[in-house]
């Protein structure tokens, strides 16, 4: 198979297409709308789930598991958020196959379900059922609760990791005494969020929070983190939502408090998906391949050696056991592929593909010099260095291309940032150089949505401590007394 990609400048979504399958991070299945996530890009989300895990443990949670399988009375007990998922559910309705007269396989229609059972599109509802039985007391509270699992949403457009009909994801659900501490509880999760987008993805993020369109269907209030792409699109990379007391009525949870009086619990609930297998490829990738964070990387460092023979293939061996070792010491994970049925060239050509952080190439002449070619895949640098205390000038380096990526990123981001004080200004810079835009809106849902309908551009978020500055709406004309984000959006 060829690895020449499209580029990212004559066609960026078949580019992105063409990378994800290419390099072995997934495939379109025999299910429509549905992926194989393969074990390369599996690896890169283990590392992210044993980032975020750690981190969410850190934090006070625990992590459980609850069904697949949603009875559909129960969506039917929080009327907004029902609303909100309807037009995506899948529904079971038999439990029975049968074989049928001409030898097919048939639905056993006389296996008909009392009550038919929704795959969970989200697990608010399970969840707050099973923890009626869980919280009787202020003793019992806060109830912090992640879930690592998989969901189903009926989506008509697909593309691998940004919008499937199953992915995976977690979802953190918890329960608190008072409204201020579930508010706490979302805001430290949006700040969780942030920091491994940042930190680990090295990906710059706006934290804010969503319109009331833009709002998570039952929540009172949705906090997001907003990132952007090479191609100025954003893509929102997490949301964590104040639930208020709504699935606590819904589900009848309620607990006694000090002074033993009845009263519902306050939730929350936050995730964030495969999807951001998405952002990592789409935020440092260019037209050569992948571009991987060190933190996030199957293996962080790759050596290949350049060869004549057994004996110094042997020579060779020797040499790079050593230095692997010493690096592995350091935390750092190496693989080196002595394989002979693939020239050098073509290796190189794979690593880069797949985003490698470094590539170390050892031969002869390094064997005599005590040397090796050390390239790094974000700058396509290449140096020697002496095999000597090669383990610390290695993590060093990784360090670099770690904050390299996050200075990239964020200064792509800055220069993909615009102000728009007119209605054309605003439709001008998204036709010809779209990014964030700051304008003003006047705070009305119907302006909101005439904007999206006319421009496709959504309000992605109302940043955080947002300045507040009165000015006029680009679309109305009124009184405006903020700016806010807008983009198109994957």
């Amino acid at each position: 198979m060829s690895k020449e990609l499209s580029t990212r400048e004559a066609n960026y979504s078949e580019w992105y297409n063409e990378l994800v399958v290419k390099a072995d991070l997934a495939e379109h299945s025999a299910v429509k709308g549905c992926m194989v996530i393969k074990p390369y890009g599996y690896a890169i989300w283990e590392k992210m789930q044993q980032a975020l895990d750690k981190m969410f443990k850190d934090t006070g949670h625990v992590n459980a598991y609850f069904p697949l399988f949603i009875p559909k009375s129960f969506f039917s007990k929080e009327a907004s958020h029902v609303a909100g998922f309807a037009k995506e559910c899948a529904v079971v309705t038999h439990y029975r196959l049968k074989t049928a007269p001409d030898g097919s396989i048939v639905v056993d229609e006389t296996a008909k379900l009392d009550e038919e059972l929704i795959i969970r599109p989200t697990s608010e509802t399970i969840i707050w059922n099973t923890y009626r039985g869980w919280i009787q007391s202020y003793r019992d509270l806060p109830l912090l609760i992640n879930q690592w699992a998989n969901v189903v949403r009926w989506e008509m457009r697909t593309r691998l990791f940004l919008r499937t009909t199953e992915f995976l994801w977690q979802e953190g659900h918890t329960a608190h005494a008072t409204a201020e501490e579930a508010i706490a509880e979302t805001e430290q999760m949006l700040n969780v969020y942030a920091d491994f987008a940042e930190q680990f993805m090295a990906v710059p993020v706006i934290k804010g929070i969503k319109t009331a369109n833009e709002r998570f269907a039952g929540a009172i209030e949705t906090y997001c983190i907003e990132a952007l792409m090479q191609d100025g699109k954003a893509l929102q990379a997490g949301t964590s939502h104040f639930l208020g007391q709504n699935f606590a009525k819904a589900f009848d949870v309620k607990f006694a408090n000090k002074e033993g009086k009845q009263d519902f619990v306050w939730a929350t609930s936050w995730g964030v998906s495969t999807r951001l297998m998405g952002a990592l490829v789409m935020s440092h990738s260019d037209d050569k391949g992948l571009v991987l964070p060190p933190k996030l990387a199957p293996f962080q460092v790759v050596i290949v050696p350049i060869y004549k023979g057994e004996e110094q293939l042997a020579q060779i061996n020797e040499v790079v056991g050593k230095m692997k070792k010493a690096m592995e010491a350091k935390g750092i994970s190496v693989k080196y592929d002595n394989r002979d049925n693939q020239r050098p060239g073509w290796k190189f050509a794979e690593y880069e593909l797949k985003g490698v952080p470094v590539r170390i190439a050892i031969g002869a002449r390094d064997l005599e010099n005590g040397t090796v070619e050390v390239a790094r895949r974000d700058t396509m640098e290449k140096e020697t260095l002496q095999q000597a205390d090669i383990e610390n000038k290695i993590e060093h380096l990784l360090t670099q291309i770690q904050n390299n990526l996050f200075q990239k990123a964020l200064a792509m981001r800055e220069m993909k940032t615009y102000t728009a004080d007119s209605y054309e200004e605003f439709k001008r810079i998204l036709e010809e150089t779209p990014g964030f835009i700051m304008a003003h809106w006047d705070g009305t849902s119907e302006t909101e949505q005439k904007i999206k309908e006319e421009t496709k551009a959504t309000i992605r978020c109302i940043p955080l401590n947002n300045k507040q500055e009165t000015g006029v709406c680009i679309y109305s004309g009124k009184v405006s007394a903020q700016k806010v984000v807008f983009a198109k959006a994957y």
